[in-house]
Formats: structure tokens, sequence, C-alpha cells
């Protein structure tokens, strides 16, 4: 499993586990407005400090974005690339999210992969207060109580990153909450096997995998390809636990993935040779 070198020194908690209640629901997005109102809109609604949420299909209009890049001092193992800019349409194919906190306002963690207005295929981070929902997509959206994703410092990094931490809010909502926990996941941990790990400490058989952005060491699939480029941008398709399996065999992650050299890739990851590269952050939900 490749490894990366940060320049701070590594945190003695590899990932952070916070317990939550979620509350699943498929509203229209609102348009008109940039992704980031958007969600703080809909997050309002639901008295609801943070989500996570996927993407399917939709547009924004205009779109600006940045993409994995090499960093040009010391200060960060890894950085972004300079600003990119859409002014047609985005249809989005594929997008996962993060709706969290910083400084105490909304803020939002999104990758995806899209198609622009002469069909080419782009991927990278959006850049949320900078993308207006043109057309609305599918949406699946978890609201998160009693826990939030809140921006905080990584000495290890030097990044400022989504953190879960308790709240304490009660869960308010037509539906009946789930049990489930935010997680985040330090460099250089196995991806899978850190779920794994964190299923089986919490006496989790089964989950189900929600939202789910990240970064990792260049890509290893289940299907022998890599992704040779190391800095690379992740967000999760679809994934699923199960813990009665070694290590992290039992962890399927499908994903979506663009690398510093502007390469674009699909595929699940192979278990136990997916380093982290700066943070993984999700929620988990345990299934019966």
């Amino acid at each position: 499993m490749r490894r990366i070198h940060h320049p701070g020194p590594p945190a003695a908690q590899r990932h952070v586990a916070q317990p939550c209640l979620i509350e699943h629901r498929a509203p229209a997005l609102p348009c008109g407005v940039s992704l980031l109102a958007a969600f703080e809109q809909l997050c309002q609604d639901h008295q609801a400090g943070s989500a996570v949420a996927t993407l399917r299909g939709g547009s924004l209009a205009p779109m600006a974005y940045v993409m994995p890049a090499l960093s040009k001092t010391p200060a960060h193992a890894v950085f972004y690339s300079e600003r990119y800019a859409l002014d047609g349409p985005a249809r989005l194919e594929s997008a996962a999210l993060t709706v969290g906190r910083r400084d105490g306002q909304p803020w939002l963690h999104c990758h995806a992969i899209w198609r622009d207005a002469q069909g080419r295929l782009g991927a990278g981070h959006i850049l949320p207060d900078e993308a207006v929902v043109a057309t609305a997509p599918v949406l699946d959206i978890w609201y998160l109580h009693g826990a939030d994703f809140a921006v905080m410092p990584c000495q290890e990094s030097g990044f400022s990153l989504f953190t879960p931490v308790a709240t304490g809010t009660a869960p308010v909502g037509e539906h009946m909450p789930t049990t489930a926990f935010a997680l985040s996941i330090r460099p250089n941990e196995d991806v899978c096997e850190a779920i794994a790990a964190v299923c089986r400490r919490r006496g989790v058989t089964r989950a189900a995998i929600r939202g789910g952005v990240g970064s990792l060491v260049g890509v290893a699939f289940a299907d022998g390809t890599h992704v040779e480029p190391f800095v690379t941008e992740v967000f999760i398709e679809r994934g699923t636990v199960d813990a009665t399996r070694p290590g992290g065999e039992g962890v399927c992650l499908d994903v979506g993935v663009v690398d510093h050299c502007h390469g674009i890739h699909r595929g699940r990851l192979r278990p136990g040779a997916n380093a982290v590269l700066v943070t993984f952050e999700m929620v988990i939900e345990p299934l019966a």
C-alpha cells in the first residue's frame, strides 16, 4: 500500500467516529441559488447542522471547481489546482457531498463527475459558493442529529478538515431517525480496513455507507487496475460493509476518482491497498 509523508506530526487518533442519528429524505434541491445556499436551506428546514448526500443528474451553471495537484511549497504534501470555471451547464453524472460548519457558518465539501456542454467528461472538487443549481438532480440526503461535521485544523496535513463533533441536538422530524455514526479517517490508513475496524469496535456487523468524500494515495481497484498518479480526489458512489469477513475484505466501495494528471476513473476499491491521502469523511449506517 502506498503512503504519503505529511509535514506535521501524525495524530495519535487515526480516525474520529461520533455517534449520531440520521434522517433520510429525498427532497427537491432548490434551483437558482448556489449549491451551498441550497443545502443550507434544506438543513435549516430540518433543523440539522450537518448532512451527507448523493446527487445524480441535474446540472450546475455556472460552476467553478478545483482539482487535486502537487504542492508548490513544503507547507503541504499535496494541494489544489488553480480555479477552473464552466459558463455552460455541467450535467452531473454522480456526486457525493458533506454539509457541515466552518467558523460557525454552513460549508460544503463536494466531489463529482460531470459532462460539460460539449459532452466532455470532467471531475473535481466543486466550489460550493461558486456553483449554481440550474436543474435539480436526484437527491438522497441524510440529515445528522447529535453530531456535526465541523472544519477543524489538522496539524498532520496542514489543512483544515471536516471532523465529527458531538452537538447534543435532539432529532426533529416526521420520520424516526436511525442510529449511525459520522466518521473521518486520517492519512495513511487503509480506507476499507478503517471502516471495518470502526464497525467491529462498535459491534456493527453490516452497514451502508452514506455520502463519502475524500482522497487516496493513488488508487488500487479490485479488478487489478491502478491509478498511478498519487494525488487524487475520490467520492463514494455506493458502499456496503460486512464486518464478519477478515480485515477490510467485507467493505465494498464503488468510487469515482480524479487524479492530478486529470485522469478520471471509476471502480471498486481493493481492500488493504488504498491509503487515505489527506482525509476521508462519511456516515456509516448500521443495518439489521
